[in-house]
């Protein structure tokens, strides 16, 4: 893996996808972090106000999001004192691949009271070797984000995407998001979402079809630094569906949470 960044701005809301945006499942097909983080970008630019700031962002995937130029176009949907309804889509050949909502809120008072009800993760590990995941294409998302797992328990199985979960890890990226522009607390948040149910596989998908439709990410405060953590459990039910529940945290403690429906046939 040796791209520059994700994307590259072709000018117009249009971007060139980089094959670093390449997904586990398919070279051709898009992970789905940086395609979300792509329209985060935008819509953090959209209409912009000071003292205001994202808090949630819900991304759905009708169809796989395919390594190739993408037209990316946000709009207001509702615009109050307090909040802001923002909605976001991106499509790739005429085809729509992802439609996006986010509300964006006045920042809280500064003296709300900080209140975090998660117990800590363990600290960021040193340096490991690139992580590997059986059956999957690693050449592009996975080769272009840091991954770094705390150390097995006595006794446990050495932990990494093969282990099964729940999990937990630590993540940054290698390279920014859009080549020549730097990334904001927002879009690297967005650009690890999706990776919430990886760090916990407990539904096996190599024996079946296991794939998220959607991710949403929920930030009670920004992010702080480029280093967060991951850490993810998977609820799921004969007859129903699967749901990954992810918690996201930085070095200065828990800064969000991370919903998932999975398809499992």
């Amino acid at each position: 893996m040796s791209s520059a960044a994700f994307y590259r701005s072709l000018g117009g809301g249009r971007y060139a996808s980089s094959g670093a945006t390449a997904g586990p499942w398919s070279p051709g097909t898009q992970h789905a972090g940086p395609p979300s983080a792509l329209v985060g970008r935008l819509m953090e630019r959209h209409g912009a106000r000071p003292g205001m700031r994202i808090a949630r962002v819900t991304v759905d995937l009708p169809r796989p999001v395919p390594v190739d130029d993408l037209d990316v176009e946000v709009a207001t949907v509702r615009a109050g004192e307090r909040t802001e309804l923002l909605e976001g889509r991106i499509t790739s050949q005429g085809r729509e691949v992802l439609l996006a909502r986010a509300w964006r809120l006045v920042a809280a008072p500064d003296d709300t009271p900080a209140l975090s009800p998660l117990a800590p993760v363990p600290p960021l590990p040193g340096p490991q070797p690139p992580q590997t995941m059986a059956g999957a294409y690693l050449d592009g998302y996975v080769s272009a984000m840091e991954w770094r797992f705390p150390p097995a328990a006595p006794g446990a199985a050495e932990p990494g995407f093969d282990t099964p979960g729940p999990g937990t890890a630590w993540a940054r990226q290698r390279i920014p998001l859009v080549e020549g522009e730097a990334d904001t607390p927002l879009t690297r948040a967005l650009t690890l979402a999706d990776s919430s149910w990886a760090v916990g596989f407990e539904l096996d998908h190599r024996r079946g079809l296991v794939i998220n439709t959607d991710v949403t990410l929920l930030l009670h405060r920004d992010p702080v630094g480029e280093w967060m953590c991951l850490r993810s459990a998977t609820a799921a039910a004969a007859g129903g569906s699967g749901l990954a529940q992810g918690e996201l945290h930085d070095g200065t403690g828990e800064c969000g949470r991370i919903l998932q429906t999975l398809l499992v046939t």
